[in-house]
């Protein structure tokens, strides 16, 4: 709950931002020379880049949530069975164990949203960002049935997620 409330903050601050950066650009538009109409423009892309970003990630936390919820209503939820260090951290083999047996159910049954949800989730143990959100995201396609023609299913990768750091290739292969 905490974690909603801080992104709800920070979404409404940037929303007012880009009412605020909005206006600015409009009234550099009203001046009408030259350089102020341009810089007008230029200030109003700023705030359309920044919308359609903060609407693209909310939905997407919106979309992940509804599967978590439905997968935890069917008792699917990837149990927390990951070593932590004295500090709380994942510890990375450990990481890497459940990872193994994710991507093992991701090979078995490759268009159930489930396996790669909780193969997200392994990403993300893993401190994989990218390709936990590219997983999910696929996640997401299947469970609505747009998995299909436009977006492939991603790589299941052969070994474990790539080390922090490392640069995501364009597939989910950890060494490319």
């Amino acid at each position: 709950m905490r974690a909603k409330i801080t992104y709800c903050t920070l979404a409404a601050v940037l929303v007012v931002y880009f009412v605020l950066v909005g206006s600015r650009g409009v009234l550099l538009i009203q001046q009408g020379t030259l350089v102020t109409v341009a810089f007008g423009i230029a200030v109003l892309v700023l705030p359309l880049i920044g919308v359609w970003f903060l609407w693209h990630t909310t939905r997407f936390a919106r979309d992940a949530g509804r599967l978590a919820r439905e997968l935890e209503a069917e008792g699917g939820l990837p149990p927390d069975e990951l070593r932590r260090t004295p500090s709380g951290r994942i510890d990375r083999a450990s990481a890497d164990e459940v990872f193994d047996r994710r991507r093992i159910e991701a090979e078995r049954d490759p268009d159930d949203w489930r396996v790669w949800f909780r193969l997200a989730v392994a990403y993300h143990d893993a401190r994989d960002t990218p390709r936990a959100r590219t997983t999910m995201q696929y996640a997401i396609a299947l469970h609505d049935g747009r998995a299909g023609g436009k977006r492939a299913a991603p790589r299941v990768p052969e070994d474990e997620p790539a080390s922090d750091g490392a640069e995501p290739g364009p597939t989910l292969n950890p060494r490319g």
